[in-house]
């Protein structure tokens, strides 16, 4: 469901899933677990999503078009540095501490899918999955100058959602 967005097309995904594991279940060779062999069917099933939805399709006008915007929200114009009110707060606590909490984990997944959609596949192959930058491109096709403006701007976005409604909220503390 994170990967997708959607519960529904997270459902089909899964069905298909084990509709794909049925159909070649005599090609598995049992060097690996069922899990391991059916989790693998499934990223690739996510892959192909993406694929067929053509969520990355001209990425390189759609980094440009949003360039301005994005960046006049976090930086200041005259000289690229932090605006005063998007500028990094020291987050209290411990976030390794913070990621085991399920609260934490509701708000980390809601700021995902407060992020365009265009930003979504590429941050969760590099942060959610530890995907290769030359892997996630490839799957993605996507130059690699694409990929770390998109890495740069979900970190940006995750970071500034993380503070309003974790780190810095009443949640987090």
């Amino acid at each position: 469901m994170l990967k997708v967005g959607n519960s529904s097309t997270a459902e089909d995904l899964v069905q298909d899933t084990f509709f794909s594991a049925i159909r070649a279940k005599d090609t598995f060779k049992g060097d690996s677990s069922e899990k391991t062999w059916l989790v693998a069917i499934l990223k690739n099933k996510i892959i192909d999503h993406y694929r067929k939805k053509d969520i990355l399709k001209n990425t390189t006008q759609y980094i440009g078009e949003a360039q301005e915007d994005f960046s006049k929200h976090f930086f200041d114009a005259s000289n690229g540095h932090w605006l005063r009110d998007a500028a990094p707060h020291v987050w209290p606590g411990s976030a390794d501490a913070s990621m085991n909490e399920d609260e934490f984990n509701r708000t980390l997944h809601a700021c995902i899918h407060k992020m365009p959609q265009r930003l979504v596949p590429v941050f969760m192959a590099k942060f959610i999955d530890n995907e290769d930058s030359e892997e996630t491109c490839k799957v993605h096709n996507i130059t690699p100058s694409n990929y770390w403006v998109i890495i740069h701007r979900a970190k940006v976005l995750m970071r500034s959602c993380l503070e309003k409604n974790w780190f810095l909220s009443t949640k987090g503390k």
